[in-house]
């Protein structure tokens, strides 16, 4: 009890004078008790920890060491020890605030390295290390394999990716100052990997430029198709129109050249052509006078409907012009009907 009184103590925040860092990471590590216990328990691997610790903090005294809850993806936690602080790695740039976890598996399994989010610089979107949620995903740390790498190192090269990849500001890619032979093979490897970061980043976005525009023409093309199927229906609409048309005309001819054969020249000859466009007697003849003027009565009063509409004659000279096209119509069937004839002949 009190040594766990002790450890407490370590961990608190409010102390006036905090212990050392070698103190506060020997005091972790041989803590068993709940809830400050780390899930560190195999030997060997607590000496490597101290050891990797130790180190990292003498490199980067900017580095301090810490352990807390982490919640992984798959929402488990656990109490793991960090070094957390900031990591400058330019005079002209922002220090970058930055939080190292060592894994329940490590050095087996590579640390989680974040940068904290909570600062006044965003990440600037497509970052080649740094995702948006501040995860950090290198070469260093995807090839990582214990005993070839450390914390120290793996900070070293963090410290090279960032200095020409800042995760607050984007800087345009330095390919013509840069040569393979003057670089170590891993960071070789990371300006490479950097390179083809951004290389497939803007094919991506050609790539995704070229989808939109063939979208869109997809688009026009499907319109146009059915455009022309409207069109085509149309057609064929039009064309058994025409056709069931000239089935008709075709009947209609057939009909007439069969009168002609039956008739013959004869009948011509007795009743001249002139006559069938002719009145043939008074009847008919005074027939055709009352249907003509009738219907010249009624053109007359539709033309006179128009130029009123149109302000050419006034109103009361069309009313007094109606009145008397209208008395004369009215004569005119009036002496239809003492001919006896219908008057739906002018229908």
């Amino acid at each position: 009890m009190d040594y766990l009184k002790s450890l407490v103590e370590v961990f608190s925040t409010n102390l006036e004078t905090p212990p050392s860092s070698i103190q506060f990471i020997d005091a972790a590590l041989s803590c068993t008790s709940p809830p400050f216990a780390p899930p560190y328990t195999d030997p060997n691997q607590i000496c490597i920890i101290r050891r990797h610790l130790i180190s990292l903090l003498q490199n980067y005294p900017s580095l301090r060491p810490s352990i807390d809850t982490f919640t992984h993806d798959d929402g488990t936690t656990a109490n793991l020890l960090n070094a957390n602080g900031e990591l400058q790695v330019s005079s002209s740039t922002p220090a970058i605030p930055l939080t190292i976890w060592l894994h329940e598996s490590y050095p087996f399994m590579a640390p989680i390295v974040l940068v904290s989010l909570n600062t006044s610089y965003p990440i600037y979107n497509n970052h080649p290390f740094v995702d948006s949620s501040g995860s950090i995903s290198s070469f260093y740390l995807v090839n990582w394999k214990y005993p070839g790498c450390n914390l120290s190192d793996l900070v070293h090269n963090l410290i090279k990716i960032f200095s020409h990849n800042h995760p607050f500001y984007y800087s345009a890619r330095s390919a013509n100052s840069f040569h393979p032979s003057l670089a170590s093979k891993r960071e070789a490897v990371d300006r490479l990997s950097c390179t083809l970061h951004y290389d497939m980043t803007e094919l991506l976005s050609k790539t995704h430029e070229e989808v939109e525009e063939l979208s869109t023409l997809t688009e026009q093309m499907v319109r146009r198709a059915i455009i022309a199927e409207i069109s085509v229906d149309e057609h064929e609409t039009e064309r058994s129109e025409l056709k069931e048309r000239v089935k008709i005309l075709t009947d209609e001819a057939d009909k007439v050249s069969g009168w002609l054969r039956v008739n013959g020249q004869s009948s011509f000859s007795e009743h001249p052509i002139e006559d069938a466009f002719e009145a043939s007697d008074e009847n008919s003849k005074a027939l055709l006078e009352c249907i003509a003027a009738d219907r010249a009565t009624e053109d007359l009063i539709y033309s006179l409907d128009k130029v009123v509409e149109q302000g050419i004659v006034n109103l009361g000279t069309y009313l007094k012009q109606v009145r008397l096209l209208a008395r004369d119509q009215f004569f005119g069937r009036a002496k239809l009907v003492k001919m006896g004839i219908s008057l739906q002949w002018l229908d």
